[in-house]
Parts: C-alpha cells; structure tokens; sequence
C-alpha cells in the first residue's frame, strides 16, 4: 500500500512518514511545495541512512493520488488542504490526526473548531471520502525516532467501517502500537480536545506520555 501525507515537512507529518515507511509501507511525503518536501525526504534518507526507507516526495497533489492518504497539516488549514485534492481523494480512505490546540500563557487550550472537530471539517470537505480521526495522542517526537518502539494506544473512530478497518491495520503494523475502535466520528471532538491535557503534561513534568488504557488487551 502507498500512504501520502499531506503537510508532511512538520514534525508529526515527517515522523509517522517516517514510521510507516520503516514497517513497510511506500510513503509519500506531501506539501504545497514539492521542493520543500523533496527536502523532508532527503532529511529523512539522510538521518535513517541504510534503513532503505521507501519514501518519495511530491506536492499535495502528487501525494493524494496515493492509496490511502494521510492530512497531517497544522488543524486550521486541514480542510482547505483535503478540498484542494477532492478530486484526488474521492473513495478514498483520509486519516486525520491534527488537534485544534492553542497555547495562552503557560497552558494549552482546546479549541472548537469549525463542525467540532478538525476531522468533522476534513469530512466535511470531502464529503466523498472516508474519513478517520487517528493518532492524535502519539508524541511527534518519538513518533519519528525509529531507534525506539512508540509504545501508545491508538484511538480511532470514523462514520465508515472501511476507514475504521484501514486504519487499524495499519497501526497494527507499527510495534507497540495497539490501535483501539472509539466509535463514530463524533467522538473525534473530544478525543482531539484530551490533546491539550497531554501536553500539559509534558510541560509540567518534563517528559514525553503516551496514552495506554488499563483493562484491554494489548498487542
């Protein structure tokens, strides 16, 4: 399967691109730029040298004709990226992972977007696609640090079954990462809200957490 990420040169969209083309998916890292994500990949070659990733590079555009594509823009420009390659997406599975935070003061905030939610806007947008919300709690940093498992519980949820089941395999994939069904889309609101509380977190005690739930089986 060939995966495109679209905002793919920030630092969540170039960590799962590199993640996912470790465990054997052909990725293509995405941007309205096509020079600026040529450099991603050549950055990401270069740290990961002799791992062969298999990653290419392309502007949006090139990156949506992927199998199955990725929106890991900043979360207010989620939306307008996904209804610029409609056409491209049409039937296709869209993962959202962007989270609607702001930072006032010392604290991160949730905000609302537009519909609830960042992924509601991204269906929204592309009302033709087959939208999932998925790896919103899964920290960028170690996301991309192929040296070490990322060991976190993946929420997902969407209104379609195939977006669901497409994503689960796909975290499956992943070691350590256990993906869990949280239902229809509308549990995306809150879901990418609990974003602001884990980096919080991190503020406070210094560190990087993952979310893990107690009471399932993992792996």
């Amino acid at each position: 399967m060939q995966i495109g990420i679209l905002g793919a040169t920030g630092p969540a969209g170039s960590g799962l691109a590199a993640r996912l083309a470790s465990v054997g998916f052909d990725v293509v890292v995405g941007s309205r730029s096509k020079y600026k994500a040529m450099e991603v990949r050549d950055h990401l070659l270069e740290r990961w040298d002799g791992m062969n990733l298999p990653i290419e590079a392309a502007d949006n555009i090139g990156a949506a004709n992927a199998d199955l594509v990725v929106i890991a823009t900043p979360w207010d420009a989620a939306g307008a990226t996904a209804a610029s390659v409609s056409r491209q997406l049409q039937g296709k599975v869209v993962i959202s992972m962007a989270n609607a935070l702001a930072k006032v003061g010392n604290e991160f905030q949730p905000l609302v977007p537009p519909r609830g939610s960042v992924a509601a806007s991204v269906q929204a947008a592309v009302p033709r696609s087959l939208v999932s919300a998925a790896f919103h709690h899964v920290p960028a940093k170690e996301l991309g640090d192929l040296n070490e498992p990322v060991d976190s519980d993946v929420l997902i949820c969407s209104d379609h079954k195939t977006a669901t089941e497409a994503t689960i395999d796909i975290v499956n994939r992943i070691p350590d990462m256990n993906p869990l069904d949280a239902g229809q889309l509308s549990n995306a609101a809150p879901i990418e809200a609990f974003a602001a509380v884990l980096l919080q977190l991190n503020v406070r005690y210094k560190t990087r957490v993952a979310v893990r739930f107690s009471g399932l089986k993992h792996g």
